[in-house]
């Protein structure tokens, strides 16, 4: 197997690839990250936006609960059982 001979020059040419690649990923993650961020951001409003309509959902059929009962029982009370 012939062995290839590593001048300095190749070595700085690679070196330099190298730190460009990294570069580049670097430059990718922190976009990825800010991508996420402004994501997460979005998600929790959309979740605070549904957690204000379970509540309100909630609220109303408690409420509406509430009256049937004591709708029951003042037609008990109103018939005189």
């Amino acid at each position: 197997m012939e062995r290839a001979a590593w001048t300095d020059e190749r070595l700085d040419d690679l070196a330099e690839a190298m730190r460009s690649g990294f570069e580049r990923v670097d430059r990718d993650i922190r976009d990825l990250r800010a991508e996420m961020r402004g994501e997460f951001t979005a998600l929790r409003a959309d979740m605070d936006a549904l957690r204000q309509t379970m509540l309100r959902i909630g609220a109303g059929l408690l409420g509406g609960m509430a009256f049937g009962f004591l709708s029951v029982i003042a037609a008990i009370l109103v018939r005189g059982a």
